[in-house]
């Protein structure tokens, strides 16, 4: 394993991530955040102030660390040993002025983990994890690059979108040297993020992990980071790495096509005012996303409602729900946070449900960051790295077993495993915790196994809002919408005032209308079909430097944060650049057969695993034929190594170019 340096850690963009010095914090300050860290991460922090590991044989242990569970499982005797000991510990630290902070070794960190997972780590975790802890400097900057200044200056890029992956391609970059504009059709940087703005819009993964890797995590407000505070944090990124200056905005990608001749792609863009312009890259980075295209569902009559109707995805801010009866269609991630949002400002809720989605039991799922523990994330040393990692572990790789099929396995398509049934136990029994109801339950309680789709986080909101007076949950289809209202197949009629689509996005088709032609004018539509596919999910055979992020087959829809997926993929993508740049090249795209290999194998995965299970039906991530073309199907940790740099032997480059590009 690599080793920072001591130097390299106090290096101010480091302590940024790693721990500010905290030499005249007062004793209560540094008790309120020692009462309101994580045990887990804290007892990380202890050795790194300490430099003592024997401090882990002395002090309990996490029993376990389990998703959404800060604490470890840990008694509360337990936890309170620890925390007194923590404090004596960090003022010592602190009357000692804050010195650089312990870094252990290989085998010292695989001790600590050891610890901190009760043993779920394996060797082959280690270096993953400690570039993510930033005990090594593999993932700070992105790759060695072996390519020159001068040649990287040459190297244009164009970049379609500034979601968190526009972004983050600018940032990187504008950090390798390399020219760039991002075209983005919103008025701002946020993408999903911009256009998602309905009442209770909020991430599902924990902010610790949805957060830039080199970005500090002490600015959130809440465990689950609700949409505006995650807005100006996209927006606080931006300004802070000085991106704005290269985004055009208001401005739309119309097309784009491949100039053999020249190496470059032509990229057609329409201004706000209704005028085109052709720009000139050598590179092409499609960041648009999987949710950038709503989905309305064709319903009899969806056309012929006479008052408000939008999608979530598309807000109107001047239509009050006040004093309204509201139809809310769609009880998936949109409509479970919306409608509690809108329960008691609204007369009526109707909510019309497809399916019932699975729950994940998170008490921490509304709750607001402490003060205390928000101080403990800025300050105690590596805290907020380990931090990250108690909130990561337990929702990525280590739920790798309970995500796959037992073929030896059968329980009426309930469950896919004895780890997965047990997830569906404890499902069930917090849904019971909170209603009695029969019916209602019957309702709520999915008959495909758990994981099947994306997991909605719950503290007992959603079944408390379903049982208020002025909320109807509709399990039954819809015949017909009418001017006035929404018709079930039975025949009953509910009014409505105003009527929301919480319905979700195309994911098959996230081109949308960008017409894209690569080689020949072959359009990438056309290639794609209702199946997209990418070599790791960024490059395309036929498609010369042109690369996608959060692309097809990259949506590890269980755990992961895009965020991180798209750190590997813009690692990646400076890679491919490099490559086609050490190489005199003046293009690359990956072999045809190492593509549909790569699919290939993929989807063969992807049919092991519980998204596949004929009992997950409706799910948005299946295609017309079945198949998963946007879910990633392997681990993080095999997507991380396999994002680390591209093998030429994948690629055919060309020296094309007839003429030199200006």
């Amino acid at each position: 394993m690599p080793q920072v340096s001591d130097a390299a850690v106090r290096d101010p963009e480091l302590v940024r991530l790693t721990g500010l010095p905290f030499p005249d914090a007062d004793d209560d300050v540094l008790r309120r955040a020692i009462d309101e860290a994580s045990v887990p991460a804290l007892l990380m922090s202890l050795v790194h102030m300490t430099g003592d590991l024997g401090l882990l044989d002395e002090l309990p242990r996490p029993v376990m660390l389990i998703a959404m569970d800060l604490q470890g499982a840990m008694s509360e005797p337990d936890k309170a040993a620890v925390r007194e000991r923590a404090f004596d510990i960090a003022r010592a630290y602190r009357d000692r002025g804050c010195p650089p902070p312990f870094l252990p070794d290989a085998a010292q960190l695989r001790t600590m983990l050891d610890v901190i997972t009760a043993g779920q780590v394996t060797d082959e975790f280690v270096d993953y994890i400690a570039a993510d802890l930033r005990l090594t400097d593999t993932d700070q900057h992105g790759p060695r690059l072996a390519s020159t200044a001068a040649q990287r200056a040459d190297f244009p890029v164009i970049v379609i979108g500034c979601g968190e992956a526009g972004l983050l391609a600018g940032i990187k970059l504008k950090h390798a040297g390399i020219p760039f504009q991002i075209i983005e059709k919103q008025s701002a940087v946020g993408g999903t993020w911009l256009a998602n703005r309905y009442p209770g819009c909020r991430v599902d993964i924990a902010s610790q992990y949805y957060t830039y890797s080199f970005e500090p995590t002490d600015h959130w407000e809440h465990h689950y980071a609700t949409q505006p505070e995650i807005l100006r944090y996209l927006d606080d990124v931006m300004a802070r790495h000085d991106i704005g200056p290269h985004v055009r905005f208001q401005t739309e990608v119309v097309a784009a096509h491949w100039d053999e001749a020249t190496a470059t792609w032509q990229v057609e863009i329409r201004s706000p005012d209704g005028a085109t312009e052709t720009l000139r890259a050598r590179g092409l980075i499609c960041a648009v996303g999987q949710f950038s295209n709503p989905v309305i569902p064709d319903i009899n009559g969806a056309n012929s409602f006479a008052g408000p109707a939008f999608h979530t995805a598309d807000w109107d801010d001047a239509v009050d729900l006040t004093g309204k009866r509201v139809a809310v269609i769609g009880a998936g991630a949109s409509g479970f946070q919306l409608v509690p949002a809108i329960a008691g400002r609204a007369a009526h809720v109707d909510v019309y449900q497809r399916t019932p989605q699975w729950m994940a039991p998170n008490v921490h799922y509304h709750e607001r960051v402490g003060d205390g523990a928000r101080w403990a994330t800025r300050h105690l040393p590596f805290y907020a790295r380990w931090l990250r990692f108690v909130s990561w572990w337990p929702i990525a790789d280590a739920l790798n077993e309970q995500i796959t099929i037992d073929p030896a396995w059968d329980n009426g398509g309930l469950s896919v495993s004895e780890g997965n049934q047990m997830i569906r136990d404890v499902f069930e029994a917090w849904m019971r915790g909170f209603t009695d109801d029969e019916d209602l339950l019957a309702k709520v309680t999915p008959k495909y196994p758990p994981m099947g789709k994306r997991t909605l986080q719950d503290d007992g909101t959603w079944l408390r809002t379903l049982q208020r007076d002025d909320v109807e949950l509709v399990a039954d289809g819809i015949a017909e919408i009418t001017a006035h209202g929404v018709t079930d197949v039975h025949g009953n009629h509910r009014p409505a005032d105003i009527l929301l689509w919480a319905t979700g996005f195309d994911v098959n088709h996230q081109l949308g209308p960008i017409d894209i032609r690569g080689v020949d004018g072959a359009g990438l539509n056309d290639v794609w079909g209702d199946s997209a596919f990418a070599y790791l999910g960024v490059t395309v055979a036929g498609f010369p430097n042109f690369y996608c992020m959060f692309g097809p087959g990259t949506n590890a829809v269980n755990g992961a944060s895009i965020i991180y997926n798209s750190e590997c993929q813009m690692r990646y993508i400076l890679g491919c650049i490099d490559m086609i740049l050490t190489h005199g090249a003046d293009a690359a795209m990956p072999k045809a057969d190492v593509c549909t290999d790569y699919h290939r194998r993929s989807q063969e995965r992807l049919q092991t695993m519980v998204y596949a299970h004929p009992a997950v039906t409706s799910s948005y991530y299946k295609n017309s034929a079945g198949e998963l073309p946007t879910l990633f199907a392997w681990r993080i940790v095999d997507y991380w190594k396999w994002t680390h740099h591209p093998d030429p032997a994948d690629y055919e480059m060309s020296t094309a170019r007839a003429q030199e590009v200006s």
